[in-house]
């Protein structure tokens, strides 16, 4: 329950702007270190860049081209703390590499990054890297484009599936240790006194109720935004007057999309594929996902709208040729586009530098130098690295306060969903409730929920009818349409559909299913006729404006008129 009220009570120690994945994982890492934790975030939870990447939890192989070698070693170690934390979440995944005597990496580059990539994750529960000779590659890979093919080579890294997901734990996480969590609060304006931040002023974009947060004596303001970090910094105001929190640019977002496709002929099946663009030599990645493929990314610099970034049509030509390139057989086209999405990454202002040569590394920067002596901002950040970011600047905010604290827990304190795949409590499950849910559905639901699957299933319990299937085809059921409202700060359509669940994934973007989750929310949830009725009509503007390509705008908007 929002108490605004209450909030404005308060003094906190920490104010957090910004709900993605590092903003959550300061959120946690700060609440479990005993700091009085606010987080506040102006959309959803992990609705920005957290929620529109590649998915993939890794070291970043070409990062070591750059000599970027302590970022490399920061995230392979990062990742084995994943996979101890949130094993249910993050998960191995096998990448091969075609190697092509015409592109940029021949096969004695690629081999040495592969040696490098094993030294720096020296403590790795995965397996060691492989180089595939010509002959052995093609007898495993019939269908890849052979044209000046030398081999390929293989190596693990992680998958985070639902990423948004991840984010979800971490916040609910950083609630349970104490931490005050907001989403669809945006800040209106930063008050400055003495040089030190004293409040800020936020619009409840539920209620449009104004509220405001005061800073304790000694409190700190990290700013977590995202590519959005410079429109923060330009909400400050000193005596009635706007004074941004520094004038220099600090961001330099570049553009990543996506597209979703069904199987194709000559799909990889048991690895993912990391390829070269045949035109341009780009990297770009082929992943298995959902039961679909996700392909991506491009990296083109972005100075549009942060609220409205989408595919563009040469973007997704671009996507389809290159992967029909490489798997001549798929023959993708436009017609095989089931969902797309594009982000911006926020990336430090690099200007002049070629968008896959700026740095992925984070910076936690200090204001102090601008004339703020109590708020941080983060440049850059990546999903892989997010836990390590949220030690990193709780350690630089307990520093600031002057304020010994205990050191953080994070590395080994499991999320709240965390649970392994044999254990015992999924087999009990799927005994408990045979009668209502197939053991697909069930298994299913621990997948995506970890441990907490129990909740969900607990509401079919009391309510036998939620355990029916979202959509025919699907192993979505009603209850986790109630969980994501009940338990899980889901407010909007998007929420629930997008984030919650991938339900957007399915059935035209989601609009197939649009009546049975409406119907839901009016019965379980309170949700009125003109609430669910107005949430539909946000949830298609959202599609059209992010997820739906130009070219089928037409088809769609016929469909659903």
């Amino acid at each position: 329950m929002r108490d605004l009220a209450q909030i404005q009570q308060q003094e906190y120690d920490l104010i957090i702007i910004g709900g993605g994945i590092n903003g959550a994982g300061v959120a946690r890492d700060a609440a479990l270190r005993g700091l009085k934790t606010i987080l506040i975030e102006k959309e959803d939870f992990a609705s920005g860049s957290s929620s529109w990447s590649t998915r993939l939890i890794h070291g970043g192989l070409r990062y070591l081209e750059y000599f970027e070698f302590p970022l490399v070693r920061e995230a392979l170690k990062e990742r084995e703390v994943l996979f101890r934390v949130a094993p249910h979440l993050v998960k191995p995944l096998l990448l091969t590499i075609p190697i092509y005597g015409d592109r940029s990496r021949p096969y004695w580059k690629i081999w040495a990054g592969m040696i490098l990539y094993d030294i720096f994750s020296f403590d790795k529960t995965l397996p060691l890297h492989r180089m595939l000779p010509k002959k052995q590659f093609q007898q495993l890979f019939r269908y890849v484009d052979r044209e000046h093919l030398t081999g390929g080579s293989q190596y693990y890294d992680g998958q985070a599936t639902l990423a948004e997901r991840l984010c979800l734990e971490n916040i609910i996480s950083a609630e349970n240790a104490g931490a005050t969590v907001l989403n669809y609060a945006e800040v209106n304006e930063i008050s400055l006194q003495n040089n030190f931040v004293s409040s800020i002023d936020c619009k409840d974009r539920l209620s449009d109720e104004i509220f405001t947060i005061s800073c304790s004596q000694n409190a700190v303001v990290v700013n977590t935004a995202g590519p959005w970090v410079d429109k923060v910094c330009k909400l400050g105001n000193k005596a009635g007057k706007d004074v941004p929190i520094g004038n220099a640019r600090k961001i330099g977002g570049t553009k990543g999309s996506h597209i979703v496709v069904s199987k194709f002929p000559g799909a990889p099946e048991t690895s993912s594929l990391y390829v070269e663009a045949k035109s341009d030599g780009r990297p770009f990645f082929i992943v298995p996902w959902l039961g679909m493929y996700l392909i991506g990314t491009t990296d083109l610099p972005f100075k549009g709208d942060l609220d409205r970034v989408k595919a563009d049509n040469d973007e997704i030509d671009y996507l389809l040729t290159e992967t029909n390139n490489i798997i001549p057989a798929a023959n993708l086209t436009r017609e095989d586009i089931r969902f797309t999405y594009s982000g911006v990454r926020p990336l430090p202002n690099a200007e002049g530098k070629k968008p896959g040569s700026i740095t992925r590394k984070h910076i936690i920067f200090d204001h102090k130098k601008e004339g703020v002596n109590n708020m941080f901002s983060l440049i850059g950040g990546k999903l892989t690295t997010y836990r390590n970011v949220g030690e990193e600047m709780t350690d630089a905010v307990l520093k600031k306060m002057k304020r010994s604290g205990k050191h953080s827990t994070t590395a080994s304190e499991p999320l709240p969903g965390c649970i392994v795949a044999d254990d015992e409590r999924i087999e009990q499950a799927i005994v408990d409730y045979s009668s209502l849910l197939s053991p697909r559905t069930i298994n299913y639901l621990f997948n995506a929920y970890g441990a907490t699957a129990l909740e969900v299933l607990n509401l079919t319990s009391e309510q036998p009818e939620l355990a029916a299937q979202i959509g025919d085809a699907l192993p979505d059921i009603k209850a986790q349409i109630v969980y994501a409202v009940e338990h899980e700060y889901a407010h909007k359509l998007t929420d629930i559909m997008r984030r919650r669940t991938m339900l957007a994934m399915n059935g035209n973007y989601g609009l197939d299913l649009l009546p049975v989750v409406t119907e839901t929310l009016q019965k379980y949830c309170g949700w009125s006729q003109e609430q669910c009725d107005r949430a539909k009509c946000e949830y298609k503007t959202y599609m059209e404006e992010n997820c739906i390509p130009d070219f089928q705008l037409n088809r769609l908007e016929h469909q659903f008129a």
